[in-house]
């Protein structure tokens, strides 16, 4: 089926789900780096088995929609505003990182869970340069079962949230590129 396209707010009693295997993509193992696009990622889970997987977010784009485009919204429109991607980890990160263009940042917070100290959990929250997040399998998380959305909230701005599972003395998965 194609692209169905609402003018104004659409309602449902029983809510709205995915179903199929158009909602899952595998990053699979030997992809190595890969960079998102709209249209083939948003609101889908992705799937990582690659140890040394580096992600490029799409840039985040808020232009609004041109005057030619008519009553509603343009169906077109690349504003990008309110995509989310989530990401789950399936094998364990050695080198694995998401990063943004330089230009967006992230925002929110990770909870990080020490699997080998009890279950101890920490949070990260990202300073305001930070524009990667990084996993290595041990103390920045990483391991299998780690997972992490990220949605662009305004311009600039990819808030993050997610459960990333660590070992050792757990530190920020947050960084600079």
């Amino acid at each position: 089926m194609a692209r169905t396209t609402f003018q104004g707010p659409v309602r449902s009693l029983a809510g709205f789900y995915q179903q199929g295997p158009a909602t899952v993509v595998n990053l699979a193992n030997g992809t190595n780096t890969v960079t998102l696009d709209v249209a083939t990622y948003a609101g889908k889970t992705i799937r990582t088995n690659d140890a040394t997987l580096v992600i490029t977010l799409p840039s985040i784009n808020t232009t609004a929609n041109p005057t030619t485009s008519g009553p509603g919204q343009d169906p077109n429109t690349v504003n990008n505003v309110g995509t989310s991607y989530t990401f789950v980890v399936e094998t364990t990160a050695s080198t694995w990182a998401l990063k943004t263009d330089g230009t967006d940042k992230f925002i929110g917070s990770m909870m990080m869970v020490d699997t080998d100290s009890s279950g101890a959990v920490t949070a990260f929250a990202p300073a305001s340069s930070n524009d990667v997040i990084n996993f290595n399998g041990t103390t920045t998380g990483g391991i299998a079962g780690s997972t992490v959305t990220v949605t662009v909230l305004a311009a600039n701005k990819y808030m993050v949230t997610g459960v990333a599972l660590a070992s050792g003395s757990v530190v920020t998965p947050f960084a600079d590129a």
